[in-house]
């Protein structure tokens, strides 16, 4: 299949080409804060306070903007119910669910390995 984006028209993306769009998705799933979210939604939609209160250390301003950048990129679905106040949940689309089975593998991993890194010198620190 042939696709035609910022780098011009070709076959395949190059997350290594500079301007490809493959890099800005890899930006945001690099993200601790969008890794940590999707995996937040994993079991389901949550409301904004359930994800800040379970993301522990993330700001509202933080939060706002990842699950912002995740809807735009088609990883996150936002709901708004008509109810006083307001009620809005946050859930996984097909392709965050799609996304969110590597980053479990990589939380996975680093929750695992984290031990063995701080021994060969890593920062455990934030």
């Amino acid at each position: 299949m042939t696709t035609v984006c910022l780098t011009g028209q070709h076959s395949d993306h190059d997350v290594y080409a500079a301007q490809c769009p493959c890099r800005a998705m890899l930006d945001l799933l690099a993200n601790k804060w969008s890794a940590l979210a999707i995996g937040a939604l994993e079991d389901g939609p949550r409301r904004f306070g359930e994800l800040q209160r379970h993301l522990q250390g993330v700001s509202p301003k933080v939060l706002t903007q990842t699950l912002r950048r995740l809807k735009d990129f088609g990883l996150v679905d936002r709901t708004v119910y008509p109810a006083v106040p307001l009620h809005v949940e946050y859930s996984l689309t097909e392709l965050g669910h799609s996304a969110a089975v590597p980053l479990r593998m990589l939380r996975s991993w680093v929750e695992d390995n984290i031990d063995s890194a701080a021994r060969a010198g890593a920062s455990c620190a934030g």
